[in-house]
């Protein structure tokens, strides 16, 4: 594994876990929205990763000799949350259906902050692997001189 692959797949943990906070923005954003009915509610976002070969993010495709030591991440999708909606009765909220309830997301936000934070410290490794690696690069170009 050269260099040059240790910047792939650190820049493949920071995307992921950008769109990763991304999402759990949304789902903080969202967590106090009421409705009407539980179809039409926001329900929590959670993204689905999934390891990929080093080779394939420096867009080669796959190594021919099958070295799978290096792998990356990448977001597969995004996927909504099963939980049920939490309804609660407000007979005088403008939102309230007949019986007078109002339908909240499934968004825990404690939940939610706890995820924030993880993937901050995630995102903060992933730079922190990029600027030994850069440093290493440094290093390496001064032995020459």
């Amino acid at each position: 594994m050269g260099l040059s692959t240790i910047f792939n797949v650190a820049g493949s943990g920071m995307n992921a876990q950008s769109q990763r906070m991304n999402t759990t923005a949304s789902n903080i954003a969202n967590a106090e929205t009421a409705s009407s009915s539980s179809d039409q509610t926001y329900r929590g976002r959670h993204p689905v990763f999934a390891t990929v070969q080093a080779s394939v993010l420096a867009g080669q495709g796959a190594m021919p000799n099958g070295d799978d030591a290096a792998a990356g991440v990448q977001v597969t999708g995004i996927v909504e949350s099963q939980a049920p909606v939490q309804p609660r009765y407000e007979p005088n909220n403008p939102n309230a259906d007949e019986e007078g309830y109002v339908y909240y997301p499934n968004v825990n936000v404690v939940e939610e902050m706890t995820n924030m934070i993880s993937a901050s410290r995630s995102f903060q490794v992933n730079v922190e692997v990029m600027n030994a690696a850069k440093q290493m690069v440094q290093r390496v170009l001064t032995l020459g001189q």
